[in-house]
């Protein structure tokens, strides 16, 4: 046989941008090795794709599957949908490295997903997840708030001379080790306590590897405009290429795209490398203390209940937070607004609360919105999770537009058994990429969707692309993305008149729609829309 597998009379979408054509597709030993026409019985294993698109595999450029790999390595949510690599180390955070108190945060997560801590360096944690064995790639970034905690823990100061140093050791190490890049949260502790200099400092030491920097920028709010820029001057004095994570704008934002997208382009303009992403609801999700002031974050979830259990600082926490000097997370908006009915629970020890919003505890249990929300942080030592309606979807739609975003669902590999599939997290981990071509591809809309209009405003193509070669081409990872001969066979090949995600807020552990088979690595993992249980993914290494 000339192939291990053909792939017949499908739509070739390869991702450059350019229409579909019909072709057969032969793979063998993992890699594409021919584009064409087929001769009959020419491979050991042939699919009929007549009808269907086949296109390169979806690249996540905005994940948060530190951990879930190694808990789970099916990842069943995101292969279901087509996703075949998974960028994570986001929002400053990151799987290693491990040093101090990290280390003991770290193990404390594992445990909680069922498995033991295993690595303290970037390499050691890379190996893990090759040793494990996993159904999708991984490419890695490394984490500043996790670097920053492994030198300074939680305080807000600017690091000494020394500290910096140690911080450039490590992203160095990691950098070294395979990481694609630096990623900042600047609206979460610690990162929120970093001057623009220390940032420019580490993304020097990226820059030497050929990284890229993907900030989750300082405000995306009411100092959305002034948070770009900070990004671009990061990425212009570091010299390093820039991905602007989640970059539609929050309540507070809304409509400044058209500004923010307009520097974007400017800095284009100047040569400096700069993308965004997004995903597509109208709803984010965040952790449940992410809601407070900084001040009040400072020192981890301990320090937190201690300040909320004194009556005269719930009073002055309160007044900060409607108040609110510097604009946090999205839902922050939300409560300076006093739209608590907007916040939902998407996480909680007390699982009976997951599911509803801040108002109706505060409601049922006959106090102030304020009150109940503390006493949540409080019982739960400052552990939950919440979803948030805060983005607008003319921004959503100006951005996915924008020929500089790709798609990242900020989301986490799940499934709706074991460990991961407590809570309710954000349905984007289960439908983020078949949204796109069910709501901007088709138009269509869903009612069980809150504030979900469809509209055709995209092309299939151009959406391939941005879920394909253009994250490939922002990492500079150069063996996949597109379907070309040589390259990594990470394909999939859906209906495109049925590709749609199912999940939805209340109940989003439900697998989306249309996606008959995926393929890493040569190897089939999801066939006939169903997984096949073969974990032929790697960690991928930048070089």
């Amino acid at each position: 046989m000339g192939f291990d597998l053909g792939i017949r009379r499908g739509f070739i979408v390869d991702g450059t941008g350019n229409p579909w054509f019909v072709a057969d597709l032969g793979v063998k030993g993992g890699r594409i090795t021919k584009i064409g026409e087929l001769k009959p019985n020419e491979a050991a294993k042939t699919i009929d794709a007549t009808g269907l698109v086949v296109c390169p595999g979806f690249v996540d450029m905005h994940s948060h599957s530190d951990f879930v790999p190694l808990a789970n390595p099916r990842a069943e949510s995101m292969i279901r949908q087509g996703v075949t690599t998974e960028v994570v180390g986001n929002c400053g955070g990151s799987a290693a490295p491990l040093l101090g108190a990290e280390v003991e945060s770290a193990r404390s997560t594992c445990r909680e997903y069922g498995f033991e801590l295993s690595w303290n360096t970037f390499s050691e944690y890379m190996n893990a997840l090759d040793e494990k064995g996993i159904a999708l790639n991984v490419a890695p970034l490394v984490g500043h708030g996790t670097v920053r905690r492994c030198v300074m823990g939680l305080q807000d100061r600017d690091p000494t001379g020394d500290e910096l140093d140690r911080m450039k050791r490590l992203v160095g190490e990691s950098m070294e080790a395979g990481a694609y890049g630096m990623s900042t949260g600047l609206v979460y502790p610690p990162g929120r306590y970093a001057k623009t200099e220390e940032i420019i400092e580490l993304c020097r030491v990226v820059a030497e590897y050929g990284g890229i920097y993907a900030s989750h920028i300082r405000g995306e709010r009411e100092t959305m405009i002034e948070a770009v820029k900070e990004a671009i001057e990061i990425g212009e004095r570091g010299g390093v290429p820039v991905e602007i994570s989640h970059h539609p704008a929050k309540i507070g934002a809304w409509g400044k795209s058209v500004e923010t997208l307009g520097l974007i382009d400017e800095a284009r303009a100047r040569g400096l490398d700069v993308t965004c992403d997004l995903h597509t609801y109208i709803a984010g999700s965040t952790g449940l203390s992410a809601l407070l002031p900084p001040w009040v974050q400072e020192g981890g979830s301990e320090r937190i209940v201690e300040r909320l259990r004194d009556e005269k600082l719930r009073e002055k926490i309160r007044e900060d937070m409607i108040e609110e000097k510097i604009p946090g997370p999205g839902p922050c908006g939300l409560v300076k607004r006093g739209m608590w009915e907007k916040i939902m629970l998407s996480s909680y020890p007390d699982e009976s609360l997951v599911g509803k919003n801040i108002k109706e505890i505060a409601d049922t249990r006959d106090l102030d919105p304020f009150d109940a929300y503390f006493d949540l942080l409080v019982e739960s030592k400052a552990a939950g999770g919440v979803v948030g309606f805060y983005y607008n979807e003319d921004d959503i739609r100006r951005v996915l537009n924008h020929h500089s975003s790709m798609i990242g669902s900020d989301g986490y590999a799940l499934a709706p058994y074991g460990v991961l599939g407590r809570g309710r997290k954000h349905p984007r981990s289960y439908g983020a990429f078949p949204m796109v071509f069910r709501k901007y591809v088709r138009g269509e809309s869903r009612k069980d969707l809150e504030e979900d209009v469809g509209a055709k405003i995209i092309e299939l193509e151009e959406v391939v692309r941005k879920m394909t070669s253009l994250p490939t081409q922002k990492l500079g990872i150069r063996d996949r993305g597109l379907l070309r001969e040589g390259l990594w066979a990470d394909i999939v090949v859906f209906d495109q008149n049925r590709i749609a995600d199912t999940a939805t807020y209340l109940d989003p552990y439900q697998y989306s729609e249309g996606i008959e088979y995926v393929l890493v690595n040569g190897e089939i993992v999801v066939e006939r829309g169903e997984h096949t249980g073969a974990l032929p993914g790697k960690a991928l290494r930048h070089r």
